[in-house]
């Protein structure tokens, strides 16, 4: 049996997932606030620029995955997108269906692997996906779907955590690796969760490898856009053919 990354932690493939589940399952409740206060608000503005480069036409079909708390949904819908939130975790994926009635929006919701999407090929205008492939235990094979489900002319948007600026890679990890957990442990009960986050992001691919798996999977025009110098990245491919 092969195994994966889970952090800096080698795991057999077969449990990552399970794993994952685990870390979201304790932080559900926390974790809007969290996303608050370790990013300084900042996760408002990356989510606004993808939702501003997804380029949506009302009536559109949008697939989120990962969909979480539903940021991504919520904003996607307010610009008239007929949208489709998924996540592999129930509770994550309840908050999210509960803050979009809460707001007002009809909010269809599937629990799924998004390494095995439960759509037929060629349905959706728009595929995003707002931190969750770092998650995913097979990266390849969750673009691969992503793009089977797209319609052609159809884009997919990637959110992700990414490589800072090589000057500000120590200030950086010092930050990870001591102050996001501190935080972890007295707002969200859980210092292990947030370690494991900083630990996801040094093994997910960087920039230009993760564009280079997007063109892999059968994307073109592929382009990425650097947030908070590099913390975050932005990927977005067109499916042409």
């Amino acid at each position: 049996m092969k195994d994966t990354d889970f952090g800096f932690e080698r795991v057999p493939e077969s449990e990552k997932a399970a794993r994952v589940g685990q870390v979201f399952d304790t932080v559900a409740e926390r974790y809007d606030l969290m996303n608050d206060v370790m990013s300084l608000g900042l996760h408002r503005l990356w989510k606004a620029f993808a939702v501003s480069l997804a380029r949506i036409r009302p009536g559109e079909r949008v697939l989120d995955i990962a969909s979480g708390s539903g940021d991504l949904a919520r904003a996607l819908r307010a610009r008239g997108a007929d949208v489709c939130m998924t996540d592999i975790n129930r509770r994550m994926l309840a908050r999210g269906r509960d803050r979009a009635i809460d707001g007002g929006q009809v909010a269809p919701a599937i629990q799924c692997d998004g390494e095995r999407l439960p759509f037929p090929d060629c349905c959706f205008d728009c595929v995003t996906v707002g931190f969750g492939l770092r998650n995913m235990t097979h990266k390849d094979a969750a673009l691969a779907e992503m793009v089977r489900v797209l319609k052609v002319g159809g884009r997919l948007l990637v959110l992700e955590f990414s490589h800072v600026w090589k000057p500000l890679e120590k200030p950086y990890a010092w930050y990870s690796f001591h102050v996001l957990p501190w935080l972890g442990k007295r707002i969200a009960g859980d210092a292990q969760a947030y370690r494991y986050l900083a630990e996801s992001i040094r093994t997910h691919p960087d920039q230009r490898k993760l564009a280079e798996m997007l063109e892999q999977a059968g994307l073109e025009q592929v382009e990425y856009f650097n947030l908070a110098a590099g913390v975050v990245a932005l990927h977005r491919g067109w499916k042409l053919r």
